[in-house]
């Protein structure tokens, strides 16, 4: 756990107590801080009281005399409103921060690499951890992904703090800099959170804030937004630009066109490793993703060779294209992170013959975007909220089956696939559509297929 002593015999509000929360409010307690913590939920507020944290109603407290506000990154800074406690605070003029902003200030020494992006980021995120822990380097990785940014270890001069950050978290950034900023592709997500477009892309963007000359940005140049603000940072200087991309080669930078990774980051092209040797970075998304991961990992200071075998090693991520099993020649594959239709449609480019379980709780967009990938699907299985806007959307182009709940649609999906006896065929949960309608996040979906199609390879054994 990293201490902050910054706050030292000073009152600082930490609200909300999910992981995040609680590791901060333990971290600021730890440095010396007079810790109030609150959560609407009694239950977080119970887990957080176990772990030997402070509560305070926020109503209770002099804001005057806060020091800060730290914000848990999933409570509202400023749409669709400001949650109360934020209202409160700026009220009284009292600061409000994150948790990664106080890893900078509390580990200064250390390296920071961030890596930001609508999709792929959790992916270029453990993939850069592992480069690094292959190399020798001593690493430490968290923020959106896995251990919250105050539950990390301390780490000194040499040691590498690799972040992965969402736009919940950015919006709390104010001050800390990034020595090596990765931005990977931008597509419309969270909208209602930002008050739109305009400030998704600005909450984005505070990754690159602060960067002085001798930092990098690497950036993604395969969508519109994100060439935009390449061009942009190329065009201004200030800061070395490193453009990455896996449909094209680009000058100056890292691609992947053809699944083939070439280094051109000194203007000399070299090529790195063919990824079909890498099985867990499958399809063009994860070509994105593995030269993010390599020019990151060239920015400080990994040779090439060692990050060309790191690839080839890489164990992958859960929820992310995890093969679960094969039963009876079909291949289940968890891709519940997916939770927009941009992430499914990457998913979708992988296979040729799928029988394919969307549905949850849908975002802005439906299901736009997976239009070019309709041929590869045998047969679209819904489920949740979602399930009747997005046979409308599908009626007439690919077969539906209408099922409900995620159960339902393992069990037709398998029934299909063993009566149809395609090659190659896989079942495919990637949602395009968060998780909350009926579980509790993406990973207790994915967790719940996995023990579906656990069930379903047990029975074949039994009957066998």
């Amino acid at each position: 756990m990293i201490t902050v002593s910054h706050f030292a015999d000073r009152p600082v509000a930490v609200f909300g107590l999910g992981r995040s929360g609680i590791a901060s409010a333990l971290s600021l307690a730890a440095g010396g801080a007079t810790v109030w913590a609150w959560d609407d939920n009694v239950k977080s507020r119970a887990a957080a009281t176990a772990k030997g944290v402070t509560l305070q109603e926020p109503g209770t407290c002099d804001w005057r005399s806060a020091a800060a506000l730290l914000l848990s990154p999933g409570v509202p800074l400023t749409h669709p409103a400001p949650h109360p406690v934020v209202a409160m605070a700026r009220h009284a003029g009292c600061p409000i921060v994150g948790d990664i902003e106080l890893l900078a200030k509390a580990q200064p020494r250390a390296t920071y690499v961030g890596i930001t992006g609508t999709n792929g980021k959790s992916t270029t995120t453990a993939l850069i951890g592992h480069i690094l822990k292959e190399a020798g380097r001593t690493v430490e990785v968290g923020g959106n992904l896995g251990a919250p940014a105050l539950g990390l270890k301390p780490l000194e001069a040499g040691g590498i703090y690799v972040l992965e950050l969402s736009s919940y978290q950015l919006d709390l950034i104010d001050e800390a800099a990034f020595d090596v900023a990765v931005f990977i592709n931008l597509s419309p997500d969270h909208l209602g959170r930002h008050g739109g477009m305009d400030g998704y892309v600005a909450a984005k963007r505070r990754i690159f804030r602060h960067q002085k000359p001798h930092m990098m940005a690497i950036v993604g140049v395969d969508d519109d937004r994100s060439r935009a603000i390449f061009e942009e940072f190329k065009t201004e200087g200030g800061r070395r630009v490193v453009p990455i991309s896996c449909l094209r080669r680009v000058s100056k930078g890292v691609f992947a066109a053809g699944g083939r990774l070439v280094d051109d980051m000194e203007g000399a092209m070299r090529a790195v490793v063919d990824l079909a040797e890498a099985p867990t970075l499958p399809g063009e998304h994860n070509w994105q993703n593995a030269a993010a991961a390599y020019a990151a990992a060239r920015a400080v200071g990994i040779e090439r060779e060692a990050i060309a075998r790191a690839l080839v090693t890489y164990p992958g991520l859960a929820h992310r294209q995890e093969r679960i099993a094969s039963v009876g020649g079909i291949a289940f594959i968890n891709d519940s992170k997916a939770t927009n239709a941009d992430a499914a449609a990457r998913a979708l480019a992988c296979y040729d013959a799928i029988y394919w379980i969307a549905g949850g709780l849908p975002k802005e967009g439906g299901l736009a975007g997976i239009e070019p990938y309709y041929p590869r699907i045998r047969r679209a299985l819904l489920i949740g909220a979602a399930e009747a806007a997005f046979a409308e959307t599908l009626a007439g182009q690919v077969p539906v089956s209408r099922c409900g709940t995620l159960e339902a649609a393992v069990r037709e999906a398998h029934k299909l696939a063993v009566a149809e006896a395609i090659p190659g065929a896989v079942v495919l949960l990637s949602p395009a559509c968060a998780s909350f309608d009926q579980f509790t996040s993406f990973e207790h979906r994915g967790d719940v297929f996995r023990d579906l199609v656990a069930d379903l390879a047990n029975g074949r054994r039994a009957a066998s």
